[in-house]
C-alpha cells in the first residue's frame, strides 16, 4: 500500500518538475523574465494553497480510494495541458490547474499511512512514500531533457502527464482500507475551520510556512540557477541536476529512522519528533555556503545536503498529524498544514523572482538556509505537545 503512494508521489514530482527542467527553453522561447516566471510558479502555489484547504476535507469525506483516484486524474490532465502553452499567461493557467490537483497527494498519503501503520512505524512509512518526491525529481531531468531534445518540450509534457493514468488503473483496483480500522475512518463531519482553531493545527501550519518554501525553491529554480549562474547547458542540466534530489531521497528514510531511534532510546514522542526535525533543519543551513563557493561540484554537494535536510524534516512532520488526531481527520489536518506550505511557497517564490532580477541568488540561498531554523523554533515554542490523545475532547 505504501508502494502505491510512493509511485503516486514519483508521478506527482515528474509532472511538477517537467516545467522546471524545460524552463530555460521556455524562458528563451517565450521571452519570460525571472519575475514573470516567478508569477507562473506562484499561480501553481496559489492553487496549491487553496486546494490544500479543501482536498484534505474532500478526501476525508470521499474516502482514500476514491479521493486519491480523482486527485490523480485531475493533475494528470492538467500536466498534459501544458503542451498547449503559448506564453507566460497560458502557462500560469495550466500551472494553476496542476496545483489544484497535486494538492491532494500528501493528504491522501498521510491517510494511507494512518490507516495502515502504527505510531512507531509512521515516520518511516511517511519517509518511504515521500521519497517518491526525490525519485521523481531525480528521474525528471534526464527523462525530460531526453524527450525534449528528441521530440520537443510539448511532447515532454504529454508523455509525462500520461503516466498517471497507468497508476490510476492499478490503484483503483488494488487499494482498500484494513478491516481493523474501517470503523475509525468513517466520513468526517468536522469542518476545517473548527480544526484550524485547534492550537496544534494552526501552529503546525505556521511552521510549514517557513520550511517548505526552501524545497520549492530547489525544485522550481535549481535548473535555472545552474544555467544562469553556473552556465550549464540544457544537456548539462539533464546530466547533473538530478544529483541533489538523489541525495535528498536518503533524507526521507534517515528522518523516519532518526525519529524511530529516538523513541527506542526512551525519549518521548514529542521530543523524538521535534528533535529529529531540528537536527535536519540544521543541515539545511548548508545552502548558505552553496551559493558562495566557486567550485561547482562543491556547490552541488552543499545543495544536496540542504535538500537531504528538508526531506528528513518532512518525513518526520508527515507522521505528526496521525500521532495526535483520529484517522478520519488526518487528511484534513495535513491539508490545512499544507495551506501554510503553499502560502509560504507562493510568497517566497514572488520574492525570489524579484530578488534574483534586481540583486542575485546570494540573498535567496541565505534566506532559505535560515528559514528552516524558524520552523524548528516554532515547533518547540508554539506547537502543542505531540502525544496520543491530545485531541480528545477538542473535536466534540
Amino acid at each position: 500500500m505504501v508502494a502505491l503512494v510512493f509511485f503516486a508521489t514519483v508521478i506527482n514530482y515528474l509532472d511538477r518538475q517537467t516545467l522546471s527542467v524545460v524552463a530555460p527553453v521556455l524562458i528563451d522561447q517565450f521571452h519570460i523574465s525571472n519575475e514573470a516566471y516567478a508569477r507562473v510558479i506562484s499561480a501553481f502555489m496559489l492553487a496549491y494553497t487553496v486546494a490544500n484547504g479543501l482536498s484534505g476535507s474532500v478526501l476525508d469525506r470521499l474516502g482514500t480510494r476514491v479521493g486519491f483516484a480523482l486527485t490523480m486524474a485531475w493533475w494528470s490532465i492538467a500536466a498534459m495541458l501544458h503542451a498547449l502553452a503559448r506564453g507566460a499567461w497560458s502557462l500560469g493557467v495550466y500551472r494553476f490547474l496542476l496545483g489544484i490537483g497535486e494538492a491532494g497527494n500528501w493528504p491522501a498519503g498521510v491517510k494511507v499511512v494512518a490507516e495502515w501503520f502504527p505510531t512507531e512505524e509512521r515516520a518511516l512509512a511517511s519517509g518511504i512514500f515521500n521519497s517518491g518526491s526525490a525519485i521523481g525529481a531525480i528521474v525528471a531531468p534526464p527523462l525530460v531533457v531526453w524527450i525534449t531534445l528528441r521530440s520537443g518540450w510539448k511532447m515532454a509534457f504529454l508523455l509525462v502527464g500520461a503516466i498517471g493514468w497507468i497508476w490510476l488503473v492499478i490503484w483503483y483496483f488494488i487499494y482498500h482500507t484494513p478491516e481493523a480500522v474501517r470503523a475509525e475512518v468513517v466520513p468526517s463531519t468536522i469542518s476545517p475551520w473548527k480544526l484550524f482553531r485547534i492550537r496544534f493545527v494552526w501552529t503546525f501550519t505556521l511552521a510549514k510556512v517557513f520550511l517548505d518554501p526552501a524545497w520549492y525553491f530547489y525544485i522550481f529554480w535549481f535548473a535555472e540557477y545552474l544555467k544562469a549562474v553556473r552556465h550549464f547547458s540544457i544537456a548539462s542540466i539533464g546530466t547533473y541536476a538530478w544529483i541533489p534530489f538523489a541525495v535528498a531521497g536518503l533524507g526521507n528514510v534517515l528522518g523516519g529512522w532518526t525519529s524511530a531511534l529516538m523513541l527506542k532510546q526512551g525519549l518521548s514522542l514529542n521530543v523524538a519528533r521535534k528533535g529529529a526535525v531540528t537536527l535536519f533543519a540544521l543541515l539545511m543551513t548548508s545552502a548558505i555556503p552553496a551559493v558562495l563557493v566557486r567550485s561547482v561540484p562543491l556547490s552541488i554537494a552543499l545543495v544536496s545536503v540542504a535538500m537531504l535536510g528538508y526531506t528528513g524534516c518532512n518525513a518526520v512532520m508527515l507522521a505528526c498529524p496521525a500521532d495526535v488526531f483520529p484517522k478520519n481527520v488526518v487528511g484534513s489536518i495535513w491539508g490545512l498544514a499544507s495551506m501554510g506550505s503553499g502560502f509560504g511557497g507562493m510568497v517566497f517564490a514572488l520574492l525570489t523572482g524579484l530578488v534574483v532580477d534586481h540583486f542575485s541568488y546570494v540573498p535567496v540561498f541565505i534566506g532559505f538556509g535560515i528559514m528552516p531554523l524558524i520552523c524548528a523554533s516554532i515547533l518547540w515554542a508554539a506547537v502543542s505537545p505531540i502525544r496520543p490523545g491530545y485531541a480528545e475532547g477538542l473535536l466534540k
